[in-house]
Parts: C-alpha cells; sequence; structure tokens
C-alpha cells in the first residue's frame, strides 16, 4: 500500500472540480508534496487552488515537455484528471488531442518510470446503458457512448487494453459527480450547484421534461455521487498497487432527478416548486435516461467505506459550501494540516 504522507505527486487538472477535491483529500492525509497541472485561462477555477497546499503549479501545456526533459523529478503517483469534460463539446480534433492523445503520452511516461497511474475515464462511456454498465474490460468494445467526449474516453480506455496497459494501470468511470469546487464549470455544474443559484433566484428548480414514456417527468435516473466519496474512492484505488483495471466509481444506486431537487429544497429548507421544461433538440438523442454504477469491483478491492447518502450529502453541499461560498479547504483543521 502506497504511503500517501511520504509521496510525490502529480494531478492534472488539479484546479477543476475533482482535481482540487482531490489535493483537498491528499492535504488531509498529510501529503503537500504535490505537483498541479491546469488550464487556468480566464475561468474563476483559482480560487480552488487558494486553500490547497502544493509545492508548485504549470500549465498543462507545458507539463509532457517538462517531463520529457526530466525537469519535474520523479512521481510515486500521477492522478491524471485533466480533460475537457463538456459533453456538448463537438470539435472533435480537440477532444482528440486533449483527452485522448495527451493520456496515451502521460500513461505511457508513468508505465515507463514505473509511476502509479491513475486516470479518469467516464460513465458517459455507457452510452444509453443498452450493454450495460459493468466495469470489466471484456465488454468495452460493445458499448455505444451518445457524444464525442464519453467516446474519447471510450478511445483510451480500448487503447490501453489493446496495449495491455490496464493491468498496470486504473481508469475511473465518474458517474455523476457533485459537490463543491464545481462552480467554473458553467452549463457542465451540477443540478445541485445550478438549481442553488434557481431556487435563490425564482424560488422554483427546472428540469427536463421526459421524451420516453417509460419515464415520467423529472423521473430520469442517474447515479448521484457526493465529490468527498469519489475522491475517496479514487485515493484507495491509487494506494492499492494490486487494483488495477477500470472501475466504476459511482453510489449503486440510481435516484431520480426530482428525489434530487427535493433533497435541495429540504437543504435550503423551502417548499418543493419544480418546473418542467422541454430539454434542446440538439440534447434529445444523446440524454441518457438511466444510469447506475456495479461497483462491486470497487468493494473487491477491500473498499468498504459507506456511500454519504444523497440527503446528507447534499445538505452538507449546500449548508457548508454553497450558502458561505467556501471552497474545499477553508476548513479550518485544512489549514492547519
Amino acid at each position: 500500500m502506497i504511503d500517501l504522507s511520504s509521496s510525490r505527486v502529480l494531478v492534472t487538472g488539479g484546479a477543476g472540480f475533482i482535481g482540487s477535491a482531490l489535493v483537498w483529500e491528499l492535504n488531509r492525509r498529510g501529503c503537500h508534496n504535490v505537483i498541479i497541472a491546469d488550464f487556468l485561462e480566464t475561468s474563476e477555477k483559482w480560487r480552488n487552488l487558494v486553500p490547497l497546499r502544493y509545492d508548485d503549479y504549470l500549465e498543462a501545456d507545458t507539463l509532457l515537455p517538462a517531463l520529457e526533459r526530466g525537469d519535474l523529478g520523479r512521481f510515486d503517483l500521477i492522478l491524471h484528471m485533466g480533460a475537457c469534460s463538456a459533453t456538448t463539446e463537438r470539435d472533435a480534433a480537440y477532444l482528440v488531442r486533449n483527452n485522448y492523445e495527451y493520456t496515451k503520452s502521460l500513461a505511457r511516461h508513468a508505465l515507463e518510470k514505473g509511476t502509479r497511474f491513475v486516470y479518469a475515464s467516464s460513465a458517459a462511456t455507457y452510452g444509453d446503458g443498452t450493454h450495460g454498465m459493468h466495469d470489466t474490460e471484456e465488454d468495452l468494445h460493445v458499448l455505444r457512448p451518445l457524444n464525442m467526449y464519453g467516446y474519447s474516453k471510450q478511445m483510451f480506455d480500448l487503447y490501453a487494453v489493446r496495449r495491455e496497459w490496464i493491468d498496470q494501470i486504473v481508469g475511473l468511470k465518474f458517474f455523476n459527480i457533485y459537490g463543491p469546487n464545481e462552480d467554473h464549470k458553467g452549463d457542465m455544474r451540477s443540478l445541485v450547484n445550478k438549481a442553488y443559484s434557481q431556487v435563490m433566484e425564482t424560488g422554483r428548480i427546472k428540469l427536463f421534461r421526459s421524451y420516453r414514456p417509460e419515464f415520467v417527468d423529472g423521473g430520469q435516473q442517474r447515479d448521484f455521487l457526493y465529490v468527498k466519496d469519489a475522491v475517496n474512492m479514487a485515493l484507495h484505488l491509487a494506494t492499492h498497487p494490486t487494483a488495477n483495471g477500470i472501475f466504476n466509481i459511482g453510489s449503486g444506486e440510481a435516484r431520480t432527478w426530482i428525489e434530487l431537487a427535493n433533497a435541495l429544497f429540504a437543504a435550503m429548507d423551502r417548499t418543493p416548486e419544480i418546473e418542467f421544461i422541454e430539454m434542446p433538440e440538439s440534447l434529445r438523442a444523446k440524454y441518457q435516461y438511466f444510469t447506475q454504477a456495479d461497483i462491486g469491483r470497487l468493494r473487491g478491492t477491500g473498499y468498504a467505506e459507506p456511500v454519504t447518502s444523497l440527503s446528507n450529502a447534499v445538505s452538507d453541499y449546500v449548508r457548508s459550501y454553497l450558502v458561505s461560498d467556501k471552497r474545499l479547504g477553508d476548513e479550518e483543521g485544512v489549514r492547519r494540516a
């Protein structure tokens, strides 16, 4: 088992949502020898970095050349969370370069240096779920992602299997992750984040209508997972060198959008008021109506922590972060770590 407190760690996408949450949890576990790579650009995600402890930061387009030159030395662990995560991104060439080619280069470097490599895949690779949502490598080729983002993740999953890398690295198929540090994600923010603002402004939440008869409006189901649980699962796999392959990172339970909305209203001490709106035509053919992670493989590695309930997680997110506009790491205990 890897001792994080004495490890040197590279986190790509470390200013982003899940990446910054990983740095926060690394700090909580006594790991401060962290290098962060990201594209800060003009977004506000730099705010996620402010409370965190890390050794250095560099822009992601300088990372691979610096690694090739040996400027950064050797890492014990690479947590590769950096990617374009917009499911609506239509520039396929950009997604191939940024999500696929970059991951190939970083994984090759890690394997050559004997560095533990953990990367973000996505539940978007499962498409409409027709072929199930089981995280077994032998089923990868039958999956049919519904958007180019999902396919860019699928491309590397398949490449890692073909090159027989998958038995030496860890892929994380994140489901619907929500929680603090996602403010900068725009339209890709979770419903909890977007709906909180809606309720504050209008008193109501807008949800998409259903266009399939087996799902009532708001009855579409997703596997929602609090980001604090997601990073605990990720670091469990990262620190267990025999736990290799692709793993679902979810709660293992499908909940409706209405249930999520009601949990938000409860956390805000508001009476539920939901308005159903038309889904844009461009999204209807690419919309996932049901996702649910089979986390048996994760559990099989010895991960025994309970998953935070939807109501408790939404309450913590709203009351500890959204109300006060805090980031992970603003907690007094983390600053003293």
